[in-house]
């Protein structure tokens, strides 16, 4: 019998991290990594989760996602995280949070 680790995956974050990529050069706001995982934190937050737990189930969001009103949330998420990212940078802060 093969053991087969199965992994739970929010495939979301894979479509908001790759939107994100194709729409950063667009955005008006900081583009350090702090400030990026802010922006994708804040998307997420807004988003409905899409777990997967198999390449199968991967495939399938996928197909589901690809609907035009997905991506027109997915970019409002992403404008919207910009917005509110530039408004209260946290690269600036001397001390990590915890």
């Amino acid at each position: 019998m093969i053991n087969v680790e199965i992994v739970l995956k929010n495939y979301m974050e894979n479509l908001v991290l790759e939107k994100l990529d194709e729409l950063i050069d667009q955005l008006d706001c900081c583009k350090c990594e702090k400030c990026r995982m802010d922006l994708v934190s804040y998307a997420l937050n807004r988003l409905p989760p899409k777990y997967v737990a198999s390449y199968k189930g991967q495939v399938y969001s996928k197909l589901d996602t690809l609907s035009i009103q997905y991506e027109t949330d997915l970019i409002n998420a992403i404008y919207q995280a910009a917005k509110i990212v530039s408004e209260n940078p946290r690269h600036n802060q001397e001390s990590e949070d915890q």
